[in-house]
Order: C-alpha cells, then structure tokens, then sequence
C-alpha cells in the first residue's frame, strides 16, 4: 500500500516526529562532517572574534582583485542577492561576513584545488552595513568590502 507524501507527514508529526531526527540515525558521513564545524565563529558577535575564530586572528591584506557583485541599494534586506569573484591564484575558501548583522558569519565557502574563486548567494542583512568577502588564497587572507544599503531589514529589524 502506497501512502500519499501528505499523509505520510501527517503521521510523522502526529507521532512527535522527533524519533526520525535524532543524530543516532544520521549516517556517520554526516556526522564527521558537522563534528568540525566552526561553532564559536558562528556565535561571534562581531567581526574581529569570527576572523579569531576562523583564521586565528590574522590579518587580512585589502585588495581590488576581488570583486563583490551586489546592489546598492537592496529594498529587502532578507534577500540581498551577493556575487564574490576572487581574481588571485589558489583560492582555497570565500568567506562572507556582514558587520552589522546580529550573527555576522553569513557562510563560508571551500572550494577544490582546480576550482574558480567565485560563489554567488543570497543573504540576510539586518539593515545597510558592509559586506565584507575574505578569501584565502596561497596561504594567504585577502578582503574587499562593501557597503549596502537596505532599506527593510531581514533579521527582524524594520
């Protein structure tokens, strides 16, 4: 007997559905991947403590080989549309903060050793603040910056 997918959710959740969510069923694979995840970086209230966290506090040299692609002006501030192109030899990761926002990590992206540094997403913003890209590229970490304006915010501000 086939049941319908509505169904089927309709019975998960009538029986408390936590059963299905519990980490003893996620596949190891999964949790080696989570085991590592950068938690104080993402509890960070501030740039300075997710770029201790991330990178141990080093420094990261401004440059114009790495372009934000994003509006000046966004109208709402839960979907700001951002494009980060990394113009520099062996990037390694791209990440994104946003000064302003309650949590400022918004992601961080590695990529594979043959990869192009470029990574386009969709973001939260709180309200205008500066989108901050840090990539690290040769062992080294480089930033651009830039500052949008948002005219509604998306992390509950108005």
């Amino acid at each position: 007997m086939t049941l319908a997918r509505r169904t089927f959710l309709k019975g998960i959740i009538a029986t408390g559905g936590t059963m299905a969510l519990g980490t003893s069923l996620l596949p190891s694979t999964v949790k080696a991947k989570t085991a590592g995840w950068p938690k104080l970086a993402f509890e960070a209230t501030s740039v300075e403590e997710v770029m201790m966290a991330l990178f141990e506090g080093g420094e990261a040299k401004e440059t114009d080989k790495i372009t934000i692609k994003a509006p000046d002006i966004a109208e709402n501030g839960a979907v700001v549309p951002v494009e980060i192109t990394a113009n520099l030899p062996k990037v390694k990761s791209i990440t994104i903060l946003v000064d302003e926002n309650p949590v400022p990590l918004i992601g961080q992206f590695h990529l594979a050793d043959n990869a192009e540094g470029w990574v386009k997403t969709r973001i939260k913003m709180d309200g205008t603040s500066k989108v901050i890209a840090v990539v690290k590229a040769d062992g080294k970490l480089y930033t651009a910056s830039r500052k949008i304006v948002v005219t509604k915010g998306g992390c509950g501000g108005g």
